[in-house]
């Protein structure tokens, strides 16, 4: 019969501790990345020239690198729809079903669509907030109003 646990070796580590607690000092760089950067600092311009100059001539990949950076790709895009009015707390409703209504009929993706609704959640709190704040000014228990309210 043999024995298939695995022998346990000593070695010169403790299981949860770092072999450099310290790591790397903050801001340091790699060798390859301090040498890229002296190589760019020096010919920069010779670079960019040669980069532009192949794009001018046909080269796709240098056609791309110069227009990624001239045009840089845009992470969102304004887009317009109408809501309804949110003056209370009340109006939330309505807006997120206008929401939902223009992500059912195609007018806004499912991203666009939960970006406004975090938008409307950010100001029905504020709004929120405004009423609390004015209702304790007012004297009111505002914790004893919300139990009262289900909230």
């Amino acid at each position: 019969m043999t024995d298939n646990t695995v022998s346990k070796r000593p070695h010169g580590f403790q299981e949860g501790l770092s072999g450099n607690p310290a790591g790397s000092p903050q801001g340091s760089r790699t060798k390859s990345a301090v040498f890229a950067e002296a190589i760019l600092e020096k010919d920069c311009e010779e670079i960019i020239n040669a980069v532009v100059k192949a794009a001018k001539a046909g080269d796709s990949t240098a056609m791309r690198l110069c227009f990624e950076r001239l045009v840089p790709l845009r992470k969102g895009r304004p887009t317009v729809f109408d809501l309804p009015p949110v003056k209370t707390a009340a109006d939330v409703a309505g807006a997120v079903g206008e929401l939902a209504r223009a992500m059912a009929a195609g007018e806004l993706t499912t991203d666009e669509a939960s970006a406004a609704a975090s938008v409307i959640e950010m100001h029905r709190r504020a709004i929120e907030t405004h009423v609390s704040a004015r209702a304790v000014a007012m004297g009111y228990n505002v914790s004893r109003v919300r139990t009262s309210l289900g909230c």
